[in-house]
């Protein structure tokens, strides 16, 4: 019995001793910095099963416990960094194992911050705020693009260092077919990982835009099993506002898929006042313009992987946008003699919808990457405008309606090559071909006196068609020389467009080719101090709307007309950055731009009537200087601050009398947070600008504040966030001195804005990361809806 019950003892010892080996080890960056929350992947080398995932502690530390004897290897992924995968091993017993990860795009010299949250990268090319560990939930994509330095956003848009010629990608595809004011109000901020601010674009990227890029990256699907998000946010604006979504997504062997919905009820007001002489009259504008958008928006993606190297995929979006409103302008019309009151209202209603359908192939290995895909975009955008006399007008006004109806329909093909010779040595090349079908029909009616019937008005009518076709190669070198890195790259687009209006009857055709060059030069200088330059040549086409010969009224006396004379511009960016201590610190920048887009405003005398139109400038100039730095030599405190001084020259020729603008602007920016007692953490931002010249009009000093708290509940699955913006939120208040034009300018939108967020997450704990990059969409970029 004895010999029996010793014999059980050794077999099951033996089992314990086979199961007894555990893999253990430690992530790092390359400035051996731990990285939490790393995703730490076992697989089956045999198989190339996943066996289990772990993610690393704060303290960058993992552990595989109670492993079988086998062979095995590890892959290792977080977000900004490469995903490292380690040489297949053989488990005979316990095994440390450690990992080095590099900053994606090391190629380009990125220089990390290394903060608790966020994250900031600055390259030659581009500056990164990466929010993927941010504690703080923001309420929508307006308050995450504050992060970015520099970035001011007021009533009439985004400006960055002077410009406001600055676009929106949304994983590399463009945005402005959309309505820019609900995008950045309607988006969640709990979606988005990271914020690119490209001002010096590579090859890789359409030449379209003469300004800088903000690129928002969308959270992927990174995690394990299945997992998933419910968020909801009330709050109160000019009347009360919401919205809610919710978020799945699942990652089992080889399948991977996401599903996303939202829905949101927002409220706002644009508000302008406009006091202005013509003649020896003198007239004072005032326009309260609400906004009650409700937007809907649902998504999902498939991935499936048939290898560790091969990958496809495809997704799906659709966006539906609605809005139905009344704006009352009125205006006191002041003589010598008399005083008559213009008042009317204007009723909008608008219905816009997008659907885009997204395949995709890539190919990666270790030293190949190859992504081909195609995404089809189709738009519609219904619009009835209604302009019609108000209680207590005086002056007579003949009522008029606007139907406008828009159809844009987008096929891109892209293919993206790159090669890695060596870490030191990368080769890209691809080809980009596009075509674009728009439709725009402008029904112009006036009501009929007698019969209160509204008739057609074919001489103010115009249905304008637009075919273009775009194709584009590029090739693209990345080097590193001991202290010195090299980004180069040449780009080729050829671009055909033809333009319709079946009312004048007119054809006009346009045809471009060009190489687009653009490098960045970059060296250390010592262990503290490194240095970059870069340049990029690009051209900015007309929008496709702009080119269509209408006229609109938005009251009787305020209109927008078409140009269809409009030639594409062209800019020469240069840019000087200083790093110091692996930190932003300064940066000087130039561009010039030939045929400058410009939103000329004018003034006819005899009919009092103002028009805003787009027109070509000789040329502009922009001077940027930017000094930044971190807040944290201040305990406890995290971001940071800094001034830039811009300086802007618009200039025309062709004007009568020539038109030449210039100003300094001088603007003090702050982004901070701290943790308050009980684990709040508290966040503020605010921009204080001297003014700015924003076309025309020549802007007094602006200012704005803005806090956030936020906390987490129930095992950080549950985050708490409250928002206050427009603390402090001086309206845009400017003049405008032209010819015969005289006028004091006031934009205020609504004051303070309170919202409450809550968001519930669910799910696996730990992930894989697949990497996919967005080609981008540039001709999307030109379908742009101002009203």
């Amino acid at each position: 019995m004895k010999f029996k019950s010793l014999s059980y003892f050794f077999i099951l010892f033996s089992i314990a001793l086979s199961f007894s080996q555990n893999i253990s080890g430690k992530i790092t960056d390359e400035n051996s910095q731990s990285l939490e929350f790393a995703n730490v992947v076992l697989y089956n080398a045999e198989s190339n099963e996943v066996i289990t995932g772990v993610i690393s502690d704060e303290k960058g530390s993992y552990i595989f416990k109670d492993l079988l004897k086998g062979k095995y290897y590890i892959e290792v992924s977080t977000l900004g960094f490469e995903t490292k995968k380690s040489e297949t091993f053989e488990l005979l017993g316990s095994k440390n194992l450690d990992f080095v990860l590099k900053e994606e795009s090391q190629m380009l010299n990125e220089v990390v911050v290394k903060s608790k949250r966020p994250v900031i990268r600055q390259t030659a090319e581009k500056l990164v705020v990466d929010l993927e560990k941010s504690e703080m939930i923001n309420s929508n994509l307006k308050d995450v693009i504050k992060r970015v330095p520099g970035i001011f956003v007021t009533n009439n848009g985004i400006n960055f260092a002077g410009r406001s010629d600055v676009r929106i990608l949304i994983n590399g595809k463009t945005t402005s077919y959309m309505d820019i004011t609900t995008l950045l109000q309607d988006l969640p901020a709990d979606n988005i990982a990271r914020v690119e601010l490209v001002e010096q674009p590579g090859a890789e990227f359409d030449a379209e835009g003469s300004g800088p890029i903000i690129n928002i990256i969308l959270k992927k699907n990174v995690k394990l099993g299945t997992h998933g998000n419910i968020a909801t946010w009330f709050g109160e604006d000019e009347g009360f506002e919401s919205g809610t979504s919710a978020s799945v997504a699942s990652y089992k062997n080889k399948l991977n898929w996401q599903a996303s919905a939202g829905y949101a009820s927002l409220t706002w007001r644009d508000d302008l006042f406009i006091k202005r002489t013509v003649g020896a009259d003198t007239y004072n504008q005032a326009t309260i313009e609400p906004y009650n958008p409700k937007s809907f928006r649902l998504g999902g993606s498939l991935d499936y992987y048939i290898s560790d190297k091969h990958t496809i995929g495809f997704g799906i979006r659709y966006n539906n946008s609605t809005s139905n409103r009344i704006s009352k302008s009125s205006t006191d019309i002041i003589s010598s003699s008399t005083t008559e009151k213009l008042v009317s209202e204007n009723s909008f209603d608008r219905d816009r919808n997008t659907i885009s359908v997204n395949p995709y192939y890539e190919f990666k290995s270790d030293a190949h990457k190859l992504v081909a895909d195609f995404n089809y975009v189709n738009f519609t955008n219904d619009n009835i405008d209604n302009v019609y006399a108000a209680s207590g007008n005086t002056v007579p006004i003949t009522n008029q309606r606007y139907l406008q109806d828009g159809k844009f329909t987008i096929k891109t093909y892209k293919v993206d090559y790159s090669r890695m010779f060596s870490d030191d040595i990368k080769l890209s090349f691809g080809s980009k071909y596009s075509v674009v079908n728009t439709d725009s029909d402008l029904k112009s009616f006036t009501q009929n006196a007698t019969t209160n019937n509204f008739d057609f008005q074919a001489n103010n009518s115009n249905r304008f068609l637009i075919d273009e076709t775009i194709f584009a190669v590029y090739s693209k070198l990345n080097a590193n020389f001991g202290k010195w890195s090299f980004s180069g790259g040449l780009r080729y687009e050829d671009s055909d467009t033809e333009g319709v209006s079946t009312n004048a009857n007119d054809s006009r055709s346009r045809k471009i080719s060009k190489l687009f060059p653009s490098a960045s030069i970059s060296r250390k200088i010592n262990e503290n101090l490194g240095a970059n330059v870069a340049y990029s040549y690009r051209i900015r086409r007309p929008s496709y709307n702009s080119l269509n010969s209408f006229v609109q009224f938005y009251d009787p006396l305020t209109s927008e007309v078409g140009n269809p004379n409009l030639r594409p511009s062209f800019t020469n960016n240069y840019q000087f950055n200083l790093t110091f201590d692996r930190q932003p610190f300064f940066t000087i920048a130039y561009s010039e731009t030939k045929d400058d887009l410009f939103q000329f405003i004018s003034q006819d005398d005899a009919t009092a009537q103002v028009s805003r139109s787009t027109i070509n400038l000789s040329e502009r100039k922009n001077w940027n200087f930017r000094l930044f730095g971190p807040l944290d030599f201040i305990k406890g405190l995290e971001g940071f601050t800094g001034f830039i001084v811009d300086y802007n020259v618009f200039q025309s020729n062709d004007l009568n009398p020539q038109l030449k603008l210039s100003k300094w602007n001088y603007g003090w920016y702050t982004q901070a947070s701290y943790e308050l007692p009980w684990k709040i953490n508290a966040e503020m931002s605010s921009y204080f600008g001297s003014g700015a010249l924003e076309g025309q009009i020549d802007v007094g000093w602006i200012g704005n504040l803005e806090f956030s708290f936020g906390r987490k509940f129930l095992d950080d699955k549950l985050k708490v966030n409250l928002g206050i913006s427009k603390v402090l939120n001086r309206g845009f208040v400017g003049t405008v001195n032209y010819d015969n034009i005289n006028a004091d300018i006031e934009s205020n939108g609504s004051r303070q804005n309170v919202q409450l967020r809550l968001a519930y997450s669910f799910g696996s704990k730990f992930g894989k990361k697949k990497s996919r990059r967005n080609s981008s969409r540039d001709e999307e970029n030109r379908i742009d809806d101002n009203n």
